[in-house]
């Protein structure tokens, strides 16, 4: 073979990766928590080569998600695919629960969503046995709201109807005692064995991935003497990758098996700017059980590729110019969008300066959870990417003319309380470039993935600005990040320098998402309306 695979697969903020295969395309979807479009649609022939086709959730009426916590919304989708039928299954955690879209076609159109009356609980998945019924697994509440009390379990379910039909029964709850956190179920049929994997120890350092079996599908399970299967937590947190866990398989026309999984690049220290990423490993089978990089039993950067033919796919460009008549596919907003708030007009993208501001939404979130309320699914003014190497540099050349508290920019965002900008404002009625690092004084707490803690803004550095044109520059070497002003001329001005990001990572904000690098405009609480305009915006990896 001419190729090989590389990890991770899908590097950036690519968690909980979920991959069916159907003659020769494999198919993989991830979660998408609160950015809209949700659920990224992949497609590979070569496991290698992967090429994104869409995304599952890419319409207001399947997808409800707000601002307001970017660690809400869409959790843990399982992509399944059954005569002819492609289904989607997943988590909305703040707007109405677990719900199944189907398709013919996994590039889309998709369904609006079937609700799932009694699916109690997080991490959805399907499975049909040889017999065409099919089965719901899911995870939910033990005898208390402990988490290590929580149990995987299972019901029937009528997919004409999309209900829920018969016995529901409680089924694992981890290889461990009272294990923290049993969570993505996944069910599959191997020599008369029914094998239920799950993923327990929680996402962060202490992650792995367990397996049990049974002869009957609603049991016993027997757990699996090798357990964990796949684990980094016994390597240290100097590991070059760490976080291993919720994973799925996939069988080969072949007869080989992989497996998908997420994990983490730490760099700095022990900082995971970049999220929970999807990585992939060979896996065979011995003596009826699986067994995950076998003769190493850890993640390797590359593995030799699958006798497969090696599948070409077009490299996303370092430059998007907006000439196209909708966004690229790397592109999200924060929560669903309201008409008009992002305009794609005049080869420019056009931000709205929104009245919340990103810092306020996740405080309004927590007041309404301690309320017993639902969010408002709300939208950001927002664009953005994610970030995919620890060293890089972005450009965008922006229009602005800020009125009152309005600012616009660049953002490196990790969530509402853990930012870096680079924006245009008012200070004291003249016109200013600033960077403000936003960050927790205190460390950061997550409750029901609500960061609490004291937030503080800093003002890095700061000049004034004459005209209302400005390209704005960030160069990220590892943690060191520096803000650069360009003008027309071509002159530039350091604003900021060797700013340290490593409180950018979620091991410190908290949550369960990874850095986004995009552009934004806020009016801070002003309703006066008025856009930022983006001529276009670049992003490209940094060799040191």
């Amino acid at each position: 073979m001419s190729y090989e695979i590389k990890n991770p697969i899908l590097p950036g903020f690519y968690p909980d990766p979920s991959i069916i295969r159907v003659e020769d395309d494999f198919y993989l979807v991830t979660s998408s928590f609160c950015y809209y479009p949700g659920v990224p649609v992949f497609r590979s022939r070569d496991l290698a080569h992967w090429e994104q086709i869409g995304h599952v959730l890419d319409r207001p009426s399947q997808l409800q998600v707000g601002c307001d916590s970017i660690s809400g919304g869409i959790f843990a989708p399982t992509i399944r695919y059954h005569e002819g039928t492609f289904y989607m299954i997943t988590t909305n955690v703040d707007q109405g629960g677990n719900f199944i879209v189907t398709a013919k076609d996994p590039a889309g159109p998709w369904s609006d969503p079937h609700w799932i009356e009694g699916a109690e609980g997080i991490d959805p998945s399907l499975f049909w046995d040889d017999d065409g019924r099919a089965y719901y697994t899911g995870t939910g509440p033990g005898e208390s709201s402990d988490l290590r009390k929580a149990r995987i379990w299972i019901s029937e379910i009528d997919l004409n109807e999309f209900k829920l039909i018969g016995e529901k029964r409680k089924i694992w709850g981890g290889a461990q005692v009272d294990a923290w956190c049993p969570e993505a179920p996944h069910l599959y049929k191997k020599d008369g064995w029914y094998y239920l994997m799950i993923a327990e120890g929680g996402t962060e350092y202490y992650h792995a991935v367990t397996i049990a079996r049974s002869r009957e599908i609603f049991g016993p399970y027997i757990c699996h003497d090798g357990n964990p299967i796949m684990t980094h937590r016994h390597l240290g947190r100097k590991a070059e990758i760490t976080n291993t866990g919720h994973a799925d398989i996939v069988e080969l026309k072949d007869g080989s098996w992989y497996m998908v999984m997420l994990a983490s690049r730490p760099y700095g220290g022990y900082h995971l700017n970049m999220g929970r990423e999807t990585f992939i490993a060979p896996m065979v089978w011995e003596e009826g059980w699986p067994v995950v990089c076998p003769g190493v039993g850890k993640l390797e950067w590359t593995y030799p590729a699958p006798d497969l033919p090696e599948m070409p796919v077009k490299e996303m460009p370092v430059k998007d110019d907006f000439e196209a008549e909708n966004l690229a596919y790397c592109w999200n907003t924060l929560g669903t969008p309201r008409d008009g708030v992002f305009v794609l007009a005049d080869s420019r993208l056009k931000i709205k300066t929104v009245e919340r501001n990103m810092e306020e939404a996740d405080a309004a979130r927590k007041e309404a959870l301690q309320k017993g309320q639902i969010p408002k699914a709300g939208c950001a003014g927002f664009v953005g990417r994610r970030q995919q190497h620890s060293s890089y540099k972005v450009q965008t050349k922006m229009e602005f003319k800020p009125r009152r508290k309005q600012k616009a920019g660049l953002i490196i965002l990790q969530n509402g309380y853990h930012s870096l900008r680079f924006e245009m404002a008012l200070e004291d009625g003249r016109q200013v470039l600033k960077v403000i690092k936003g960050y927790q004084t205190t460390e950061a707490i997550l409750t029901h993935h609500v960061v609490e803690g004291t937030f503080t803004q800093d003002c890095l550095g700061q000049i004034s600005w004459e005209g209302t044109e400005v390209v704005l520059e960030i160069m990220v070497k590892g943690q060191s990040h520096s803000f650069t002003a360009i003008d027309a001329a071509g002159n530039r001005y350091l604003l900021a320098e060797n700013i340290d990001g490593g409180f950018l990572g979620s091991e410190t904000a908290g949550g369960f998402v990874g850095a986004y690098i995009g552009m934004f405009a806020t009016g801070d609480g002003e309703e006066d309306e008025n856009f930022a305009e983006f001529d276009w915006f670049s992003y490209e990896p940094v060799q040191l």
